[in-house]
């Protein structure tokens, strides 16, 4: 898998936090979302699901993940938005890599990227939340095209 380090800007956010498994949360989450975003006519310029945790080191029941989608800076939560939190993804160095996602199988490129970055010898993985850019509307389409970003840090030798 092919994947390059870009300088990400900061982004703010408007959405739901969940804790559960993510096969089931991430679909929860966009669907209340989705509901949210049509009922207050939001705007949106980006679909972003984050992922705060390991899922090999964190039971499935206890990860952590959000729903989002970027808003502008100065956005204030409408009213009667009950749990829509407000929030920033910090920008800085990320590797990204773009994926197809078929069959609802998100785990597969995810695990194929992070087995490709651990081999890198010039960057490694920051300890702050990973998060995945919808490319495309994955329910019309039958797919779903990603870009995976992954906060990195140079390696001190």
């Amino acid at each position: 898998m092919n994947y390059e380090i870009k300088l990400t800007d900061k982004r703010t956010v408007a959405g739901f936090h969940l804790v559960g498994p993510w096969e089931q949360k991430v679909k929860q989450g966009f669907e209340q979302l989705m509901l949210w975003v049509d009922n207050k006519q939001v705007v949106t310029h980006e679909w972003i699901a984050v992922y705060y945790d390991n899922p090999e080191e964190v039971p499935a029941e206890k990860l952590r993940c959000g729903t989002v989608v970027t808003v502008p800076a100065d956005f204030k939560i409408p009213e009667n938005s009950e749990g829509v939190i407000l929030t920033e993804i910090e920008g800085g160095q990320c590797a990204t890599a773009v994926a197809r996602v078929e069959n609802y199988d998100f785990s597969t490129p995810w695990y194929q990227f992070f087995n490709v970055l651990m081999k890198d010898k010039d960057w490694e993985m920051a300890c702050k939340p990973c998060y995945e850019v919808y490319l495309n509307d994955g329910a019309k389409d039958g797919y779903w095209d990603i870009e995976m970003c992954v906060p990195v840090r140079p390696v001190t030798k």
